[in-house]
């Protein structure tokens, strides 16, 4: 199989090849570009590999594209460059052994051969010949193009060794199962399972770097699934494990939390790619383990999982890396307001309304989003009723806020001019007169409108004894 008219599609290819034959080494394209030039999938970083000096060689081709920078990691033994929308990474053909105690191997100069075999997965360790006497041929020595037909996902050499060398493959064996839709071979997922354990020795930010992944997956449950029967789940996410499962009290049961939020992460991604979104569907129930109640004559209950589960974000968030800023609170506050919108659908008040625009302010798209991906049952006529339920609260939002403008709510009087109208000084009280006017506005006893809010500002000034208005 021969790809060089692919490859013409590309120059930089052919200066590559160029500055490996001056150099006197041989040059391939190797790894994750071969596999996605054969899935017709689009790729940018591409990997090259020689046999001899790879920062050599890259800064020779730094030269050939007209100088362009060539950054070296000396501890890696690998270069890159940046050309254009691509990126470039260079290094020599090497051969890996490893500590029982630790995923960073004991790196050697090797062939390529010895390079094909480090590789992960067969679908990796496909290269391609930038050679004169075979440009643009393809060397396969593990099966990869016939495991890319049968969609499959498997080792290069015995997966027990891979997988104890270095254990953040398990991880990615479910990343690429999720995101290109393959099966995981039987013997290579049977020891991601004898393996597990050997997760403890993996950073959490490599962890949910795959994760992450994953969850951007085009069916993110797919991996989570893989991830719960692998065993690999419960070493670094407990909380999300302990949804599974349903119990039975007087025939009577609670739906299994765990598979439910698969569907809602699903939902969601089939509406946005919006990483936090997702994550606000992962964690959207996450405190119902800790808040199930059985009250007799009615069933079971999770009163004020909403609020648990926001509290429970930042904890989660820290435990994984995961930005403690704006995404966080982000997801925090749909986790919080998760429940608000279809509770509404009994009682869709006015002033109701007002308050969840002004509490979900400009998230309010996403969480809306997220309610809809929350409706599901077996029982699609119950989704149907449900459904139509809440779109008149969505109708009743829309009619809310083109009258009352509340969504990014700002007091039409702010702290400063209470001050200095009321000639105050700083203090509790400027508060306590800000919030009376908020809550006027909510519950509609005023417009949300300056005029309106002054004149109800006199009002208690009068009541308060605060008489004179500057």
């Amino acid at each position: 199989m021969n790809f060089a008219s692919d490859l013409a599609l590309n120059p930089v290819f052919k200066t590559v090849s160029h500055a490996a034959r001056e150099s006197g080494s041989e040059a391939y394209v190797v790894g994750g570009f071969v596999r996605d030039l054969i899935l017709k999938r689009p790729n940018k970083d591409i990997d090259f590999v020689c046999v001899g000096n790879g920062i050599e060689w890259a800064q020779k081709v730094g030269e050939l594209l007209g100088g362009l920078q060539v950054t070296v990691f000396k501890n890696f033994g690998t270069a890159m460059i940046r050309h254009g929308e691509y990126e470039l990474e260079f290094v020599g053909a090497r051969k890996e052994s490893y500590r029982q105690d630790s995923r960073k191997p004991i790196v050697e100069d090797g062939t390529l051969e010895e390079d094909q075999k480090r590789r992960d997965f067969t679908i990796n360790a496909l290269a391609i010949s930038l050679n004169e006497n075979n440009y643009g041929e393809l060397i396969d020595p593990f099966g990869g193009i016939e495991h890319i037909t049968q969609k499959m996902i498997k080792t290069p050499l015995d997966p027990l060794i891979t997988f104890s060398d270095d254990p953040l493959r398990m991880m990615r064996a479910i990343r690429f199962a999720s995101q290109l839709n393959f099966d995981i071979e039987p013997d290579t997922f049977q020891s991601i399972i004898d393996n597990q354990d050997r997760l403890k020795i993996v950073s959490m930010e490599r962890i949910i770097e795959e994760t992450n992944k994953i969850i951007l997956s085009p069916t993110p449950s797919y991996g989570f699934k893989l991830l719960f029967h692998s065993g690999l789940l419960k070493h670094f996410f407990p909380e999300m494990v302990a949804l599974q499962g349903v119990e039975y009290v007087d025939n009577k049961a609670h739906k299994d939390n765990f598979y439910h939020t698969l569907q809602v992460l699903d939902n969601v991604s089939k509406v946005s790619d919006d990483l936090w979104l997702r994550w606000a569907a992962i964690l959207h129930d996450i405190a119902k383990p800790l808040t199930k109640r059985f009250e007799p004559g009615h069933g079971f209950t999770f009163h004020g999982h909403e609020d648990k589960g926001a509290r429970m974000v930042p904890g989660i968030f820290k435990r994984f890396k995961l930005p403690l800023n704006e995404k966080m609170d982000f997801v925090q506050k749909l986790v919080r307001l998760h429940l608000r919108p279809i509770v509404l659908a009994y009682d869709v008040t006015d002033s109701a309304v007002r308050r969840l625009l002004f509490e979900a302010g400009e998230d309010t798209e996403a969480l809306m989003k997220l309610c809809r991906a929350d409706i599901t049952s077996k029982n699609s006529e119950k989704v149907k009723k449900y459904l139509k339920n809440f779109e008149r609260v969505e109708e009743k939002m829309l009619e809310v806020e083109q009258k009352d403008h509340i969504r990014n709510f700002q007091p039409p009087i702010t702290g400063d001019e209470i001050i200095r109208m009321l000639n105050l000084p700083p203090g509790r009280i400027i508060g306590e007169i800000k919030e009376q006017i908020k809550e006027a506005i909510l519950e509609g006893e005023i417009k949300n409108d300056r005029e309106e809010a002054l004149t109800l500002l006199t009002e208690i000034a009068r009541k308060k004894g605060i008489l004179k208005l500057n």
